[in-house]
């Protein structure tokens, strides 16, 4: 297999019989580029290939495009994943046409060949070499290439041609879908630090007085084991539901590994971008995951159409972190349907004023599972509690996948606590104050140039893009602040990062760090890009 020479026929057609390789499209593009343009190109590349477009299993760009929303979209339509490397890393690799204009315009001699070589991994061959876009009318602004994935070996020549080696560059492929903002506020060795923590979700001021003396009387039954009957009456009472459509785990995260390990699918589906240990779960227990990436444009609001229709588990956060989007409950609802398992993971949801939006109490949607935490407003992140709430049927599955008293007699004791009217007026009070607290902070980062919030923020989190987001994270660290990084969110790139909402004294202060982060030239703020032709 050879890069595609300048001009002569096509290669053969191949076997329709055989299942397809894992193709790999890489493409370079300007500022403005349309989804259609993309599409049409990356299209007419596989078909020169002799493949369609579901062959495509993901795109790949350079980071300085990461975000583009031609190519956000056109993966979002092809329901793969964006992919996207640093400059430095693309120009590591070894291409066969190198371009001073792509060089000049983003940093390396080549995007679309290089990105779907490195995507493809080690040992990947450039199947079809760069083409350019070819609308009517106008100059092309987008380049593709198609790699196939190799079989791990370090390159080399072999077989009918050349086999482009991709090196070790040690830069992951993909967003890391491990790392959590808890990280942001450890040092380099893991030990805690004195920075003001902007980057975990958590309440501060939490858990209240009144709850760590619920836990703490816990203690003395501690030698024996835990009985979560009480605690399931109490979460199946405050939302209106018979007691056996309720599951306690520990912790959200446990809900996800669960719900990868005993329900069946065979096209599952993530609404990114989202909080990320879901997928990280059902690659663990061995699914191929596809993403369905949510637009900047949009607001990175829910389009139902976007979520393929023979998907039959669909994974979707609500409020969405990082996005703090609220996704109306109608939308949500059209996602349900018989042989599609829906999870809404509604974690963030009692930071919500009234809760709207929320499908807690639905009974009426097939294949509906909500998910809850009890970790954030309360201040329990390390006491690790949350609970399903899904059809009975599903409930015993996902029982049947826990080890014995999976959740501990603390947990259980704040379970029960936390569902009290007393503790739900007390929640209704904080979202309140969240609420008010984040129209301050957006009011603030407005003052801004260069700093684009998302606007629809409803969660206690805002997510903001600005130009070299990881040089000014770092600046802020030594002037006392940790925010969490974005571009380990998938659907994002480097240039986001998201802020917990903290009282209003707090972000005064972070302001003014921030502006003097950015007056010192840590970062140039700037919401313009540069133009040009394709970036190939």
């Amino acid at each position: 297999m050879t890069a595609e020479p300048a001009a002569g026929p096509p290669p053969a057609t191949a076997d329709a019989t055989a299942p397809p390789p894992a193709l790999v499209a890489g493409v370079g593009a300007s500022r403005g580029v349309p989804v259609a343009e993309v599409l049409d190109l990356v299209a007419a590349t596989l078909a020169r290939a002799g493949y369609a477009s579901r062959a495509v299993t993901a795109l790949a760009t350079v980071a300085a495009r990461a975000t583009e929303p031609g190519l956000v979209g056109a993966a979002r339509r092809l329901g793969v994943p964006l992919r996207s490397y640093p400059a430095e890393a693309l120009a590591a690799v070894p291409v066969p046409a190198p371009s001073g204009a792509a060089r000049a315009a983003v940093g390396t001699p080549s995007v679309a060949e290089a990105a779907a070589l490195l995507a493809a991994g080690p040992g990947a061959e450039l199947l079809i070499g760069k083409r350019k876009s070819a609308p009517p009318g106008r100059a092309a602004r987008a380049t593709c290439a198609l790699a196939v994935a190799g079989t791990g070996g370090t390159g080399g020549t072999g077989g009918t041609g050349t086999i482009f080696p991709v090196p070790a560059t040690g830069l992951p492929h993909e967003p890391d879908l491990r790392h959590h903002g808890d990280a942001e506020v450890r040092g380099a060795d893991g030990t805690p630090t004195d920075l003001t923590d902007l980057a975990v979700n958590v309440r501060t001021g939490t858990p209240p007085a009144w709850l760590k003396a619920v836990i703490a009387a816990s203690l003395d039954g501690l030698a024996a084991y835990p009985d979560g009957r009480a605690a399931r009456r109490a979460v199946a009472a405050r939302h209106g539901l018979p007691v056996d459509r309720v599951l306690l785990t520990s912790g959200a995260a446990e809900a996800f590994v669960l719900i990868a390990r005993a329900v069946p699918a065979r096209r599952p589906v993530v609404v990114h971008p989202q909080f990320t240990e879901p997928e990280a779960a059902l690659r663990d227990a061995g699914h191929t995951v596809e993403r369905v990436l949510l637009d900047e444009r949009d607001g990175f609001r829910l389009d139902p159409a976007a979520v393929p229709e023979d998907a039959d588990l669909v994974i979707v956060g609500n409020p969405t972190n990082p996005t703090s989007v609220l996704h109306p409950a109608a939308a949500l609802a059209q996602l349900a349907r018989p042989g599609r398992t829906l999870v809404v993971d509604e974690a963030f949801m009692d930071a919500v004023p009234g809760e709207r939006a929320s499908l807690a109490g639905r009974t009426d949607l097939p294949g509906l599972i909500v998910l809850r935490s009890l970790t954030k407003t309360w201040g329990l992140a390390g006491l690790r509690i949350g609970y399903v709430l899904a059809a009975p049927g599903t409930v015993a599955e996902l029982t049947r996948a826990q080890p014995l008293w999976p959740v501990s007699s603390p947990a259980l004791a704040a379970a029960e606590a936390c569902c009290t009217p007393a503790a739900l007026a007390e929640a209704a009070a904080a979202a309140g104050q969240i609420a008010a607290d984040r129209a301050h902070l957006l009011s603030r980062l407005a003052e801004f140039t260069g700093i684009h919030a998302v606007p629809a923020a409803e969660g206690p989190f805002v997510l903001i893009r600005l130009a070299h987001a990881a040089a000014v994270r770092e600046e802020l660290r030594t002037r006392g602040f940790a925010v969490r990084r974005g571009d380990t969110f998938p659907g994002l790139g480097p240039d986001w990062l998201r802020l917990a909402v903290r009282d209003r004294p707090t972000t005064d202060r972070f302001v003014a760090a921030l502006a003097g982060v950015l007056a010192g030239g840590a970062a140039e703020v700037s919401g313009s890009g540069r133009g040009g032709g394709p970036a190939d």
